[in-house]
């Protein structure tokens, strides 16, 4: 009776068949601190200069170059644009947030020993959001040839009936829950076609591994739409000291946080005489939580007063994530009068997995015109074939983790920033291009942006604000198995941040 109760409140059920692929790989891998206004207007080229908070998470020796205790702290608007093409139709979506996206501060200490070489060392807690997973886009057109219905009937195709069908006596929840705990993600999908008669089995015998589809034809009118929140935050921990004042040295010690929820609804609709199910509503949510660590080491050295070079590294990020997923089926069947609906009103509760992401390192220059300006240039290189998903012992990790390395390659970044200041005034920019994770980059395109900013000194605090904008253009596959069309997506970032900065 109790366990019938969970059932029915439709409490968890839990799987041993992943649910993770790359394109998670590459989510929680790639980073873009959004950081602080002086540290955006000027593209993030910050790797040999120091002197603010969010050039800490770029080279931890740039905590050493603040000459007295500091801190900052960053409001910003971010906005998304879309324009998404899928077969004959484009259509177009905007979505704009305000968040806390950066705060921290530097402790600065003096040598009191003043025939030391070591000048001072600084202490420092710098956290800046490296993520913004907020989207909202549809893609809406008429497909000539696949439909949804070949994503249940790909995962029923050699599957015993009696695996991906409700016992006697079994309910749909049950039923559910149990072929997703025994038998994993895959025969949950058929399960819900053969539930919705969006397939039947050739032979009504529970050995049946065969089965047709009910949608047949050709021009399918779909509509997909893709809602996602949350972000991916780092806190890092760092300490730094300064050599003579010309070299320094830093390290931080970094903890990191995920959030990401998704939900993604499918409609399709059809009026060919040979498919008995005319429409299909089939909505999928997800939810991601996880946590990771990271350091990085990192050094500048002043060649002269003008002329600065950096280099730093990061290490590979080692997260824990957990996953939870839920769904629902809504079809309409010929003959019937009302809508056919799999609600299992069930929680998927998968094993906690851990993730490897790859390391980074950063070369900088930077040359100081006096009090007049400066100019800065960052160089990076990440290699995301070495992304794993851990233990690489099992089966189902170590093909993944193949898959990875075959699809995915090693991108650099280049950043260019320069800063001219006119009595208290400060004007910035910036531009920056990252290369595509992905071997294909048509798959998956490079990041273009520039920025620009403007400063205030108001001697023991700084009002800063900067805007920024970059485009990437990505092809987005609706499904792993059956409809695997993909949605063309032409992406904006637009950003403005407003950023107080003072001494302490």
């Amino acid at each position: 009776m109790k366990k019938l109760l969970m059932f029915s409140i439709g409490l968890l059920s839990t799987s041993y068949i992943l649910a993770q692929d790359i394109t998670d790989a590459v989510r929680y891998s790639m980073d873009e601190i959004q950081g602080s206004a002086r540290f955006r207007g000027m593209s993030g080229a910050f790797g040999a200069l120091g002197g603010d908070m969010s050039s800490v998470n770029i080279n931890p020796a740039g905590s050493a170059i603040f000459n007295n205790s500091h801190a900052s702290v960053s409001l910003g608007v971010f906005g998304k644009n879309n324009d998404v093409h899928y077969f004959n139709r484009t259509t177009s979506s905007s979505d704009t947030s305000f968040d806390l996206n950066q705060f921290g501060a530097a402790f600065v200490f003096n040598n009191t020993n003043i025939n030391s070489p070591w000048k001072k060392f600084s202490l420092s807690v710098a956290y800046d959001r490296v993520a913004d997973f907020d989207n909202d886009w549809v893609a809406s057109g008429i497909n000539p040839n696949n439909t949804i219905g070949d994503y249940f009937l790909g995962y029923a195709q050699g599957e015993r009936l009696a695996d991906i069908s409700a016992l006697p006596g079994e309910s749909r929840p049950e039923a559910y829950s149990n072929i997703g705990s025994t038998l994993g993600f895959g025969n949950q999908q058929a399960f819900l076609g053969f539930e919705g008669f969006i397939i039947d089995p050739l032979e009504n015998d529970d050995d049946n591994t065969a089965y047709v589809g009910n949608i047949e034809g050709s021009n399918f009118d779909q509509r997909y739409a893709y809602a996602s929140r949350g972000y991916n935050g780092k806190l890092a921990f760092n300490f730094a000291t300064s050599y003579n004042d010309k070299l320094y040295f830093g390290l931080n010690l970094n903890t990191h946080f995920i959030n990401y929820e998704r939900t993604t609804l499918l409609r399709e609709s059809n009026s060919n005489v040979e498919s008995t199910v005319t429409n299909v509503n089939f909505e999928n949510n997800l939810l991601t939580t996880g946590s990771g660590f990271s350091f990085q080491l990192g050094g500048i050295a002043k060649l002269s007063e003008e002329f600065r070079v950096g280099l730093s590294y990061n290490s590979p990020t080692w997260y824990r994530i957990s996953e939870e997923t839920s769904q629902y089926l809504v079809t309409t069947r010929n003959g019937t009068p009302e809508n056919i609906i799999v609600n299992p009103n069930v929680i998927n509760i998968y094993p906690e997995y851990k993730l490897q992401t790859p390391g980074k390192v950063t070369g900088s220059l930077a040359y100081i015109f006096g009090k007049t300006g400066l100019l800065s240039f960052d160089y990076s290189i990440k290699d995301y074939s070495n992304t794993k998903f851990k233990p690489t012992s099992d089966d189902l990790f170590s093909a993944l983790n193949t898959q990875i390395s075959d699809n995915l390659d090693t991108a650099n970044a280049y950043r260019l920033g320069g800063e001219y200041r006119y009595k208290q005034f400060s004007f910035r920019a910036g531009y920056r291009f990252e290369e595509s994770p992905y071997k294909n980059d048509d798959f998956y395109g490079d990041l273009n942006g520039y920025s620009l900013g403007l400063g205030y000194s108001f001697g023991d605090f700084n009002l800063d604000m900067a805007f920024t904008q970059s485009e990437r253009d990505i092809n987005y596959q609706l499904y792993n198995i059956g409809l695997t069309d993909s949605a063309e997506i032409q992406t904006k970032f637009t950003d403005v941040i407003l950023t107080l900065a003072f001494n302490i």
